[in-house]
């Protein structure tokens, strides 16, 4: 499968983007995540987990601190940004004291808590609300000249259960990227900072999210590089469902491995994991596989 190489700004250096699949490890500071929540709530339980993906092969850290599981309230009934940053703050700059070279992305959407943490030396800031949830978070990335994620996402994680079908969950998912990164663009972002993410379940229905990941190159005649973020997902535990029960999280690895090669296979430039090091040692296969496609 083709995949078109870039490179990408991040605040104070550049990634290439192409030659390899990158690996993004997720560090969930939160009591209520929907796969993780609490587990890394200790300020050392996250720090030790995040140096362990570190020796695991991650490339990047992904923060975050206020859960956007589905039904999770946002906004203003959501978290605080004064509680979102009480909890990753210290994380991001213990992390970045014992690992200096540490590549950081901050997962939030509000200006507020990206502008902290950008301050601290995070690099990236991954927004699944593609800056459209706070008003200052555009001007904030542009400022900063980091690393921006733009995820698709359809309504707000209060609304998803009662969200229609889309039609062609590709052309949304394409066409609604596209007036993302033009209108990040017109707030004076450059293009080489941005990455799109298809937004896996967020907004999408359980029979949607295959399709997505079976067209996930078609997005990249946007001219973008991509993120796919499939790991523990409640379409896998649905798909690997025994006696009409999903798969709980604990029993999701493999499926989630097998999702994260399909999307390397269709041109992913990163995927967004829990389990590093089993998906360290996947996309390797899958790249070794993607080369002898392009060759």
């Amino acid at each position: 499968m083709y995949r078109p190489s870039y490179i990408w700004q991040l605040r104070h250096r550049k990634l290439e983007l192409g030659p390899r699949t990158l690996v993004m490890g997720i560090l969930n500071v939160t009591p209520d995540s929907f796969s993780d929540g609490g587990k890394f709530l200790s300020h050392d339980h996250a720090v030790g987990h995040a140096l362990q993906m570190l020796d695991e092969g991650a490339d990047v850290l992904d923060v975050g601190g206020e859960s956007t599981r589905p039904g999770a309230p946002t906004g203003d009934a959501g978290l605080s940004a004064d509680e979102e940053l009480r909890r990753i703050m210290p994380v991001v700059e213990d992390i970045l004291r014992e690992r200096p070279q540490t590549i950081i992305s901050v997962d939030t959407y509000k200006a507020e808590v990206a502008l902290a943490a950008l301050a601290a030396g995070a690099e990236i800031v991954n927004d699944i609300s593609a800056l459209r949830w706070d008003s200052q978070m555009a001007a904030t990335v542009a400022e900063f000249h980091c690393g921006v994620i733009l995820m698709h996402t359809r309504g707000r994680p209060h609304e998803w259960r009662d969200m229609p079908a889309s039609a062609d969950i590709v052309v949304t998912v394409k066409t609604e990227l596209h007036e993302f990164a033009l209108a990040a663009m017109a707030h004076g972002i450059a293009k080489d900072q941005i990455m799109l993410d298809p937004g896996f379940g967020f907004g999408k229905k359980f029979d949607q999210n295959y399709p997505l990941l079976a067209g996930l190159s078609k997005l990249h005649e946007l001219g973008f590089p991509l993120l796919a973020g499939t790991s523990r997902k409640s379409f896998i535990g649905r798909t690997l469902a025994r006696e009409g029960k999903d798969a709980p999280m604990d029993q999701r690895l493999y499926g989630t491995l097998a999702a994260v090669t399909a999307s390397v296979l269709q041109g992913s430039h990163m995927v967004r994991v829990h389990d590093v090091r089993p998906a360290v040692d996947a996309v390797k296969i899958a790249d070794a596989v993607s080369s002898q496609s392009r060759a």
